[in-house]
């Protein structure tokens, strides 16, 4: 595996990156010494314009952005500007204007209003709309895939680098909301209509007398730039800049000043807490700590010089007002400079996952609901007689718990769910050290479904649990009885809540390879859960219904909330989350389907989050599953992955998410995947394939096909009709819903 310094020498551009910080600074001393007819206006025309520009003119914007806790203190933007406006002196031939920049907080956006009306100060009002920030998405294709918060790579970076992904995740979000660069170019667009001089700067800034009058001195004496460059200080406490003796050491990333023929803008592609301003910085050929600065993986490139590269002088000096966290200003070393950054970024992110949890609670469809009134268009009566029967089934076999397995767990205690790895048997030469050996597709005694010997473990115990408890419910929704709601009450009571039976939080002991890894299952055994997601829909029926208490309903949550935490930190969990094959997509999928029912919506947007980037990992462009394709029965697993696909699509349309049409440059998505194997319908499967498989399997995908692409190149007549004469319950290691076709669209 690459270390992430050898990952950056792999990236185009990346290994000239300090040949071209050395070269940036020669050019600066030569081109900084150049006698001053060397540098001229890139506009051949400057002394044919009007005379308002002969004139040193200046237009001063302070950009007033959001207040980011735990950054700054709540009101410091206001506080801010109030001392701006009490304090710093009126300048000759100097507008101001202030900018009111997307300001989140509706409350503190009215009292920010409310002191520029009070003081009779000009400003541009830049309003934040939610509906708009709702339609902005995320910047996948930001991110190399192998630093995708699903995988590895992304582990095994340090909090900072972790921090700056998810910070090029929430780039657009972040343009959106901070607007950084925006209100930038904004401010130089209408000072250019203004002014001769622009000064688009940052909200905390402010001019001291004596800093001014430097700004000005330095333009009479080297008219023919078209930039300076001011270089800032940072206070502790604003009332020190009101003392005459009070001196400070200017040397943070400093703020720019135009002349209104400069060419260069700020690139708005770049987001706020990564260089929006350092880039044009390095275009310009300013030279600063920012040149030794590294080009991460999820790095936009160094960019190239500007045509007006070294044409800019440095000018005076700014002061940069308190941001509210005397511990993260005091200190000018490097430690505190990325602790600086490092806050910031967290506290970007923080408040746009507070904007995503507003525009989740307005837009959220609950997964029932999605599925009652989206879905259920009308009853198959084949499906649902189907159901009575099945129904009827279950109530003759009797309630279950992981205790009533015939063998212990590795562990010695009953309450443990224990299952050994289906695949690995004993090697004939055991004496040699190698006690097991793996033969894929071709499951040992007691771990196939239904097996004779399956008492032994619980495997086929949970599908009995998971698969009769849905059905139950269900029948009771239907009108069948409420005897078959009480059964079902009495099955996840069994299971779950009574303390003498109930299943302890975790899958410890699923797919044990006894003797490898200290008698611990392995990550492939999470999967053994895959059908919480249709099982919760049925705890959800019988709390309608009122068979489930509230009090079990919270039960039930926090047993989920515990068994959530183990599946994110334990190393199981972790290494079922890093795998790139079906068994991610059902780690999403069960994790999605907890989470909507402990109502963890962060934790679930996260999910769908790392659910796009399993989905760019999974599919090439035309459809093809390459990790399920390396298995011995191909044809089984590329329709088991596509299953998982459907459901967790459907749990992230509930809340507003459209993985049905996410794809990327080299990934054809969901659509694509489904075109690619349902051309086999009627053809030989060319791949792999020990043992049998059910072409009736297809039918489902080919239902959701129709459904959600109503305009694919998959004919209406392939199997489409017989979806309603379909066999409602399938085998449950294909993946597919129990009474999938009870409601049709």
């Amino acid at each position: 595996m690459l270390s992430l310094r050898e990952y950056i020498i792999l990236i185009p551009g990346a290994r000239f990156l300090k040949k071209a910080f050395f070269k940036r600074r020669r050019y600066m001393s030569t081109c900084i010494n150049y006698p001053s007819d060397r540098l001229k206006y890139v506009n051949k025309s400057i002394e044919n314009i009007c005379m308002n520009y002969r004139k040193d003119t200046f237009a001063l914007y302070r950009i007033i952005g959001n207040d980011l806790m735990p950054r700054h203190k709540k009101g410091q933007s206001r506080e801010n500007l109030k001392f701006i406006l009490e304090n710093e002196q009126e300048f000759p031939e100097c507008v101001k204007i202030f900018i009111v920049n997307r300001i989140v907080d509706i409350d503190e956006e009215a009292k920010i209003l409310q002191i520029l009306n009070d003081f009779s100060a000009l400003y541009i009002h830049i309003k934040f709309d939610i509906n708009e920030y709702a339609k902005v998405g995320w910047d996948i294709d930001g991110i190399p895939l192998d630093f995708a918060p699903p995988y590895s790579k992304f582990n095994n970076l340090d909090s900072l680098e972790k921090v700056q992904v998810l910070m090029r995740l929430f780039r657009f979000k972040n343009n959106y909301v901070m607007n950084n660069n925006g209100a930038r170019n904004l401010a130089l667009r209408d000072g250019k209509r203004r002014a001769k001089w622009v000064l688009p700067w940052d909200g905390n800034s402010f001019l001291p007398t004596d800093a001014w009058e430097q700004i000005r001195k330095s333009i009479k004496s080297k008219k023919e730039t078209s930039y300076l460059v001011v270089p800032m200080a940072r206070l502790i406490k604003n009332s020190d800049i009101l003392n005459d003796n009070f001196s400070l050491v200017a040397n943070e990333e400093p703020q720019i000043i135009f002349r209104f023929d400069s060419l260069e803008e700020f690139n708005e592609e770049y987001y706020y807490g990564r260089r929006s301003k350092v880039e044009l910085l390095w275009r310009l050929g300013v030279e600063g700590k920012w040149d030794s600065w590294p080009i991460q993986p999820w790095d936009f490139f160094c960019p190239p010089y500007s045509k007006q590269v070294g044409n800019f002088q440095y000018s005076g000096w700014v002061a940069r007002l308190f941001s509210g966290k005397a511990e993260l200003e005091q200190a000018c070393d490097k430690k505190a400079f990325i602790g600086r950054g490092e806050a910031r970024n967290r506290a970007v992110i923080s408040l746009l996952t507070e904007l995503d949890d507003k525009v989740a609670k307005t837009n959220l469809n609950f997964y029932q609901k999605l599925r009652s009134n989206q879905y259920r268009r009308s009853i198959n009566y084949i499906a649902l007689g189907a159901l009575e029967n099945s129904a009827m089934q279950a109530m003759k076999r009797g309630t279950y718990s992981v205790i009533d397995k015939t063998t212990l767990p590795p562990s010695g205690n009953m309450k443990d769910y224990w299952h050994p790895a289906p695949y690995y048997w004993p090697h004939p030469l055991c004496f040699l050290g190698m006690p097991y050996i793996r033969r894929d597709g071709i499951r040992t005694p007691g771990t196939k479904l239904y097996d004779p010997l399956c008492d032994r473990y619980d495997r086929t115990r949970l599908q009995r649990f998971f698969d009769d408890s849905y059905t139950l419910a269900l029948a009771w929704k239907e009108g069948f009885g409420e005897k078959y709601a009480c059964r079902g009450r009495d099955l996840i009571r069994r299971w779950f809540l009574n303390e003498e039976s109930a299943m302890n939080p975790h899958l410890k002991y699923a797919q044990v390879r006894i003797g490898h890894n200290s008698n611990f299952g392995q990550s492939s055994g999470i999967i053994e859960f895959k059908d919480l997601y249709y099982f919760l829909d049925g705890v959800r029926i019988l709390h309608k219904g009122r068979f489930i208490s509230d009090v079990e309903l919270m039960q039930l949550q926090e047993w989920f909330a515990e068994y959530l935490l183990w599946l994110k930190s334990s190393k199981q969990g972790v290494g079922e989350r890093m795998s790139k094959n079906n068994h991610g997509t059902f780690y999403d999928l069960q994790v999605a389907a907890i989470c909507f029912f402990i109502e963890d919506f962060k934790h679930l947007r996260s999910i769908i989050l790392d659910s796009r980037f399993r989905l760019l990992s999974q599919f090439d462009e035309n459809g093809i599953q390459k990790y399920e394709l390396c298995r011995s029965t191909t044809a089984h697993y590329c329709c088991f992955n596509l299953q998982g696909w459907i459901y967790l699509c459907q749990l992230a349309e509930s809340l507003g998410e459209d993985l049905w049409n996410f794809r990327g440059p080299k990934c054809g998505g969901i659509k694509k995947g489904l075109e690619w194997l349902l051309q086999y319908t009627n053809k030989e499967w060319p791949y792999k394939q020990i043992g049998t498989f059910d072409k009736d399997r297809l039918i489902p995908l080919t239902y959701y096909y129709r459904l959600k692409y109503s305009s694919g190149v998959i004919e209406k007549k392939s199997n489409i009709k017989s979806v309603a004469s379909s066999k409602p319950i399938f085998f449950p290691h294909d993946g597919i819903r129990p009474f999938w076709n009870l409601y049709l669209s």
